[in-house]
């Protein structure tokens, strides 16, 4: 016999209600099998990118050079002891005098530790002087023989502890006397505010900068120079620099010469030493004339700065694989900059094809396809 499904309550299933649960559990079944089933991998785009042919091509190097006008001596001011800053009286660009009051932190602290450095001086003395006074009775009680020489001694002893506590007293008071006067930061001689560090409010470590003080007195034009030209440059070699657009001109001579090259630019710093040249507004813009560097430098390899992508602390490029229009990570060694370029010392070969536009959008491996003609070259093959 035919079963009928029945509910709790013992009353039969209509047939219509019958056919929704069948429905309903064949739709929990499909789901169930769509949910096991593996996903489909949405394939990887392939990205249109622009290609240019690495050839090799004369480096040109100007004598001219723009520079920036700085302080010979810049000096990062910071308090003496650490503490909260009540007042910062200067603003950058304000001129200051020496001896100025440039910024204070609160006081208090320090001046309790001097006062209580000042009673225990007061204390040690009260006690040296009477060991002192001891000392004088027994001496005068050893010339009436009443007493032992070794007794004296001792008093001698005492005397001497006594005045060592008093010396270590003084010398301490003095120590905390100082740092109650260092709550005042003081200008160490005429010049420009160029920086502030630290506001009111503030609580600061003894040594943190606070402000940047450019002292009065001779200029610098700071300027860069690019590796393959620094090794020119000599310590105290004469050049000339024109101020702005303007016909004034102004002598100087190498002064300092940069140990390393900046990470990113590849270029060395040079600071060139002016004569008569502290009414030159710092930050002001000057052009070294240095004939001496010009000259040009054949068969480099120059790339656009648009080609290049940091890969961690390295420069790379992508270079592309005709035969199976992908492309690969390449890491190469970047002298200098030209204008819009880049000098390449190693990693490239004239003849490879590199990705110049759409580099931060590619993988290793990616497949790419080729935008436009094959035309847009940043030199050409010797």
């Amino acid at each position: 016999m035919r079963q009928s499904f029945m509910p709790f309550n013992g009353t039969p299933l209509s047939p219509t209600l019958k056919s929704s649960l069948a429905v309903t559990a064949t739709i929990f079944v499909m789901l169930a099998l769509s949910a096991c089933s593996p996903k489909q991998a949405t394939p990887e785009p392939i990205r249109a990118v622009k290609l240019m042919t690495v050839g090799a091509s004369d480096l040109n190097v100007q004598g001219e050079y723009a520079a920036e006008v700085r302080a010979r001596v810049e000096t990062r001011l910071g308090f003496r002891v650490g503490g909260k800053i009540l007042v910062r009286q200067v603003e950058a660009g304000q001129r200051v005098q020496a001896g100025q009051v440039l910024a204070e932190i609160d006081p208090q602290d320090y001046a309790l530790a001097a006062q209580a450095a000042q009673a225990q001086v007061v204390g040690a003395r009260s006690q040296r002087d009477l060991a002192a006074a001891d000392f004088k009775r027994y001496e005068a009680l050893l010339a009436q023989n009443f007493i032992s020489a070794a007794e004296l001694e001792r008093r001698s002893a005492v005397l001497k502890a006594a005045q060592a506590v008093l010396d270590q007293a003084l010398a301490q008071a003095q120590t905390l006397g100082n740092q109650a006067s260092y709550a005042k930061l003081t200008a160490p001689s005429a010049g420009v505010i160029t920086g502030v560090e630290a506001e009111p409010g503030q609580v600061v470590s003894a040594g943190q900068a606070v402000v940047r003080l450019a002292q009065e007195g001779p200029r610098d034009a700071v300027f860069a120079l690019p590796e393959h030209v620094v090794g020119r440059l000599t310590i105290g070699q004469k050049m000339s620099a024109s101020v702005g657009n303007t016909n004034q001109v102004v002598q100087g001579q190498v002064r300092e010469i940069g140990a390393s090259a900046d990470p990113i630019t590849r270029t060395f710093s040079v600071k060139l030493g002016l004569v008569k040249s502290e009414s030159l507004p710092l930050g002001a813009t000057l052009n070294v004339h240095a004939p001496q560097l010009a000259g040009s430098q054949s068969d480099v390899i120059k790339v656009p700065t648009n080609a290049l992508r940091q890969e961690g602390t390295q420069t790379a490029v992508w270079i592309f694989d005709v035969q199976t229009s992908t492309v690969k990570s390449q890491v190469v060694q970047v002298a200098t900059a030209d204008g819009n370029e880049v000098v390449i010392t190693s990693g490239l070969n004239p003849g490879q094809q590199i990705v110049s536009t759409g580099v931060h959008v590619l993988s290793p491996g990616q497949k790419v396809s080729v935008y436009g003609a094959n035309s847009a070259t940043s030199s050409q093959a010797k």
